[in-house]
């Protein structure tokens, strides 16, 4: 089912966000999660797909056991990254195939040790133009990325939503944005996209914060900033682990509840395949 029909409900649409293990313990760890969560009734569940598409085929099959095995819809991340237009439509034969109805399409990352993205010869150098060629062959429910603070390779918040309208334009139903901590960023993101033309629903992305170190490394890759006052309170809780969990996941709650009071079609958990802090949040919420 695409999931396009799923953001149409007066409900808010949960969506969790999952990456690839490295060995057979991490996979079955990685159910045991899914299967923790599949009690909030998740519109979708999406798979990342490695740098270089270095964990393409465990991508296609993780997606395609979580929907056949657990009967959850499923969303494959696919990337332009090291792969030729016959090497991606091989990748998308095997999601069709497996019964995937959905595909979030990304330019991707420059694999490790390089310092930008280099588009591969009979390749795609946009996420704009892999998702003209997937909507002209494939009938997938095609996904963007959105950065609400502009993507950090963009030299404006303007080129970066021209950037955006081309993805839409191009065939993308649906945008998933990039982490972000402060529910006004979402909020004038999305009215910005709307005065530009843009009128796909716009899941917003929430990372419930559990790591201090580890969230100013990410924030530090996707251009996104954690407000001074929740920074304070983190950096105060120091090697806390508990305390810091604590307050990441209070301020996620009320993020929640700022964005789906003000509109957002849904919520999508960036898990880190983890579901303490997930679960804690969507317990707050139901409360």
């Amino acid at each position: 089912m695409k999931i396009t029909s799923k953001l149409s409900s007066k409900s808010p649409a949960f969506s969790f966000e999952f990456f690839p293990p490295k060995d057979q313990a991490g996979v079955d760890r990685l159910f045991e999660t899914v299967a923790r969560l599949q009690v909030y009734e998740p519109a979708y569940v999406s798979v990342t797909y490695g740098a270089g598409g270095s964990t393409r085929r465990l991508t296609v099959d993780l997606v395609k056991r979580i929907k056949r095995e657990v009967g959850l819809e499923a969303m494959a991340h696919l990337t332009c990254v090291g792969a030729t237009r016959g090497e991606i439509e091989s990748v998308l034969d095997q999601l069709r195939d497996g019964g995937i109805d959905n595909v979030l399409v990304l330019r991707g990352d420059p694999p490790k040790g390089e310092a930008s993205f280099v588009k591969s010869e009979q390749g795609f150098g946009y996420a704009s133009e892999l998702a003209e060629f997937i909507a002209s062959k494939y009938d997938f429910c095609l996904a963007g990325a959105c950065y609400p603070e502009c993507h950090p390779e963009s030299s404006t918040p303007e080129l970066d939503l021209e950037s955006v309208k081309r993805k839409v334009d191009a065939g993308v139903q649906v945008l998933v944005t990039q982490l972000f901590f402060d529910s006004r960023s979402y909020f004038s993101f999305v009215a910005r996209a709307r005065a530009a033309g843009i009128h796909v629903p716009v899941i917003a992305g929430i990372m419930p914060i559990t790591n201090v170190s580890q969230v100013k490394r990410f924030t530090a890759m996707c251009g996104a900033s954690i407000p001074d006052s929740l920074l304070a309170r983190l950096d105060a809780a120091g090697a806390d682990s508990t305390a810091v969990q604590a307050i990441g996941v209070e301020h996620a709650t009320e993020q929640c509840r700022q964005l789906l009071a003000g509109g957002a079609p849904g919520i999508h958990f960036y898990t880190l395949n983890r579901s303490t802090a997930t679960v804690e949040v969507l317990e707050r919420l139901r409360g």
